[in-house]
C-alpha cells in the first residue's frame, strides 16, 4: 500500500473473491482490506481488517467494514466475526438482514 491518494478521494470498497477479502480504495490506491475465509459451511469468517497507517484517522476501517457487511447481507451470506475490529464494530452497529454466527468457544469475547 502506498500514500499517493488525494486526502479528499472518495473511498470505494470492492469484493475480491480471488484474495478472499474486501478491498478499500482511495482513487485507485489500495488503502486497506478486510480478510475472510470461507468455512466448510460456506460462511465468511472475517479474520483481519487493516488500513494502511498513512490513511488512518479518516474512519476508513468503519467504512470498509460497513460496506463489506452490507454486501454480505445483500447476498444472503452468513458471517463469523473473528476479527477484533469487526467484533467491536458489530457491538456498536447493525446491518439490516446480516446473518451472524457468533463463535461460542471459551475465551471468545464480543
Amino acid at each position: 500500500m502506498s500514500t499517493q491518494a488525494a486526502p479528499d478521494a472518495e473511498p470505494r470498497v470492492a469484493r475480491n473473491d480471488a484474495e478472499n477479502r474486501y478491498d478499500l480504495f482511495l482513487a485507485d490506491e489500495l488503502a486497506g482490506f478486510a480478510e475472510y475465509k470461507v468455512d466448510a459451511r460456506g460462511r465468511l469468517v472475517f479474520t483481519h481488517t487493516e488500513v494502511d497507517p498513512a490513511f488512518e484517522g479518516r474512519g476508513l476501517a468503519g467504512i470498509l467494514v460497513r460496506t463489506a457487511l452490507t454486501d454480505v447481507a445483500a447476498k444472503g451470506e452468513t458471517i463469523v466475526p473473528r476479527c477484533p475490529y469487526v467484533v467491536r464494530w458489530l457491538g456498536r452497529h447493525e446491518v439490516a438482514g446480516l446473518q451472524i454466527a457468533w463463535p461460542d468457544e471459551p475465551g471468545f469475547e464480543r
